[in-house]
C-alpha cells in the first residue's frame, strides 16, 4: 500500500474525522503521531510524515498523542476491502492469535514460513507481526488501564503482555505516560464489577436500526437478546465464554461485555467490531450506490447501512446449514443462557475436526471454493460476506433473485447493495 502523501497532508489540514483509521500522521518535530482529525495545530508539511498502521509509526520512534488518542478509532476499512496476504494477517493479529500462538502459529494459520510473513507485512505495512501484534496489546492494555479498576499485573498479562516490565516500557513507549498516570485520566465509562464498558467508534452515518432488525430475525433464544435499542448476545471466545450488550448512542456504540478471562478482551471488541461492521466507509459507499436507480433512492432513505457481520466463522456456517443444539452457560447473564451449538450435520463433523477452517485468516477465493461443494454457493457466499467483511458479493433473497442481473453496476460495493435490497425485502 502507498499513501498519497499530499492528499494525507490536506485530509490533517482539514481535520476531516472520516479518515481516522485510515492513516497515521506523525510528527518529526514533536515525535507524537496522531488521528488525522487531531485538533491540534498543524505541523508544517516538511515536519508531517505519514504511515499505514500504529505499529509503523511505533517502530519508527513515534509516541501517540494523548489529546486524540490515535489508537481509539475505526479501524481501516482496507482489512476488508483487501483479501491479500497483508490484510488477511492483520485480521487475525487483531483477534489475537500472536498472543495466543505466537509468530509462528499466525504464518502457519496463513500458510506462509515466518519469514515471508514478516517481509511482506514490513514491505506493506511498515511493521512486522511481532510490532502490529504488541500495538494491539498496548491498545488493549489501555482499555483496560481506564476502563476497569484491575491491578496492572493483572492487566499486563490479560493485555498479552510476558511481564509487567515489559507491560510498563510499551505503555511509556507508545503513550509517553505511566499506566497510573493514565488511569487517572481516563474518560471512558467504567463498567460494574465483573464489565467492563467500552464506548466503540465508527464512521458516521450509522444504520443501527437495519442491524437491530437484522438481528430480531435471526435471533436464537437463550444466545440473543433483541430489544427496541439494544443487542446482546453469547461469545464463545478463545480463553472462555462472554456475554455482550450493545446500545447505540448518537455517536459511538456502547458495548458492555462480561468476560470469564480477560485475556480474551481484544479478540472480543474485535469480534464485536467485525459484527456491527464498524470499520466500513459509509460515505464512499453511499457516494458510489447514491447514484444508481435501484439503489440511490434506497441510499438516501438509509444512509449509513451496514453488513452484519461475524463473531464466530464456524457459528456464521453452521447457522446456515445445521440445526440449532445449545450448550448452557456456566453462569447465565439474564436471559442469555445458552452458547451455540450445532446439532450433527457432516458440515459439523468437518469444522469440528478442523478440516473445515472458517476464520478471518482465510482468502475469498480459497473460502469460497471449498464451500461451494459442501453447501452451495449461496451459502458460500454469505459466509464470505459475514465472516470476512467481503464488500462486494451479491447476496439477495429468494424473491429478489431477478435484481441479480444488475450485480455488475454496484461493483464494488455489492454486499451493501445487497444489504439495502435485504432491508427492503424485509419490511414490504
Amino acid at each position: 500500500m502507498v499513501i498519497d502523501e499530499e492528499h494525507a497532508y490536506r485530509v490533517c489540514a482539514a481535520r476531516d474525522a472520516r479518515f481516522d483509521g485510515c492513516f497515521i500522521h506523525a510528527v518529526r518535530t514533536t515525535g507524537i503521531y496522531c488521528r488525522p482529525s487531531c485538533p491540534a495545530v498543524t505541523p508544517k508539511r516538511r515536519n508531517s510524515q505519514f504511515f499505514l498502521t500504529a505499529a509503523a509509526a511505533q517502530s519508527a520512534g513515534f509516541r501517540a498523542c494523548r489529546r486524540c488518542l490515535p489508537d481509539a478509532v475505526p479501524g481501516s476499512p482496507e482489512w476488508n476491502l483487501r483479501a491479500d496476504l497483508a490484510a488477511r494477517a492483520m485480521r487475525l493479529i487483531s483477534d489475537g492469535v500472536v498472543e495466543r500462538d505466537g509468530v509462528t502459529g499466525l504464518a502457519s494459520r496463513l500458510g506462509y514460513s515466518e519469514r515471508h510473513l514478516t517481509r511482506v507485512l514490513t514491505a506493506e505495512l511498515g511493521a512486522g507481526p511481532l510490532a502490529l501484534a504488541r500495538a494491539h496489546r498496548a491498545h488493549a492494555a489501555r482499555l483496560l488501564i481506564e476502563t476497569t479498576e484491575l491491578p496492572f499485573a493483572d492487566i499486563a498479562f490479560a493485555a498479552g503482555f510476558a511481564s509487567v516490565r515489559q507491560f510498563n516500557d510499551t505503555i511509556r513507549m507508545v503513550f509517553a505516560s505511566t499506566p497510573s498516570d493514565m488511569r487517572g485520566r481516563g474518560k471512558a465509562p467504567v463498567g460494574t464489577p465483573g464489565r467492563i464498558v467500552l464506548r466503540l467508534p465508527y464512521r458516521p452515518p450509522f444504520d443501527a436500526t437495519g442491524l437491530l432488525a437484522h438481528f430480531r430475525r435471526h435471533a436464537l433464544p437463550g444466545v440473543e437478546e433483541v430489544t427496541a435499542d439494544s443487542y446482546a448476545r453469547t461469545l464463545s471466545l478463545p480463553h472462555g465464554e462472554a456475554t455482550v450488550r450493545l446500545t447505540f448512542p448518537a455517536d459511538h456504540v456502547l458495548c458492555s461485555l462480561r468476560l470469564a478471562d480477560m485475556r480474551d478482551l481484544g479478540a472480543a471488541v474485535s469480534r464485536v467490531r467485525r459484527l456491527l461492521d464498524l470499520d466500513a466507509d459509509p460515505t464512499s459507499v453511499d457516494e458510489f450506490l447514491g447514484k444508481d436507480a435501484i439503489i440511490g433512492p434506497l441510499v438516501r432513505k438509509t444512509p449509513g447501512i451496514r453488513v452484519p457481520g461475524s463473531v464466530d466463522g464456524a457459528e456464521t456456517l453452521l447457522r446456515l446449514v445445521a440445526p440449532y443444539a445449545g450448550v448452557p452457560l456456566k453462569v447465565p447473564d439474564g436471559t442469555l443462557t445458552h452458547l451455540y451449538s450445532a446439532a450433527d450435520h457432516p458440515i459439523t463433523e468437518a469444522v469440528a475436526t478442523g478440516r473445515l477452517v472458517v476464520d478471518v485468516g482465510r482468502s475469498i477465493e480459497d473460502l469460497t471454493e471449498e464451500l461451494t461443494p459442501l453447501a452451495g454457493r449461496q451459502v458460500a457466499d454469505e459466509v464470505a460476506m459475514r465472516v470476512l467483511g467481503a464488500p462486494d458479493v451479491l447476496v439477495l433473497p429468494q424473491s429478489l433473485q431477478d435484481l441479480a442481473p444488475h450485480g455488475p453496476d454496484w461493483r464494488p460495493w455489492r454486499s451493501y447493495a445487497g444489504a439495502h435490497l435485504t432491508r427492503k425485502a424485509a419490511t414490504s
